[in-house]
């Protein structure tokens, strides 16, 4: 099942052509992550006073059609795989019908020194 997360392209989004500026999908996928993991019930902030973050590790990034300024886009998010100490997900930024951005992203559970622990069970059995 997919997270789907809305967004509008604005004018501080986009390069003097007034199409999205490739970084910009990242930020967008970034939001839609965040509303993901609220949604789910994972509290980050009380993660964080524990002592755990989540991070990204590695990002695949496909761009495969300009976003324009003023667009209404949908960020969908879906789990890939799960293990004990990683999350994978796609995440595509779609106009309508049409795949604009596609990605997988793989996130860690980092301790608050920068090493890598288990994903809390919590966490592990809110994403499934």
């Amino acid at each position: 099942m997919a997270h789907s997360f809305q967004c509008r392209v604005y004018y501080e989004d986009t390069d003097l052509a007034g199409i999205v500026y490739y970084a910009n999908y990242l930020k967008f996928i970034e939001r839609a992550r965040s509303e993901w993991v609220r949604e789910l019930g994972v509290d980050q902030t009380a993660l964080k006073a524990e002592g755990v973050v989540f991070a990204v590790r590695r990002v695949e990034a496909d761009y495969l059609s300009p976003a324009r300024f003023d667009d209404v886009l949908e960020v969908a998010t879906r789990v890939r795989k799960v293990t004990a100490a990683r999350i994978e997900l796609e995440q595509d930024v779609s106009r309508g019908d049409e795949v604009l951005f596609a990605s997988v992203v793989t996130l860690v559970c980092l301790s608050e020194a920068g090493a890598p622990v288990r994903l809390p069970e919590g966490v592990r059995n809110a994403v499934g």
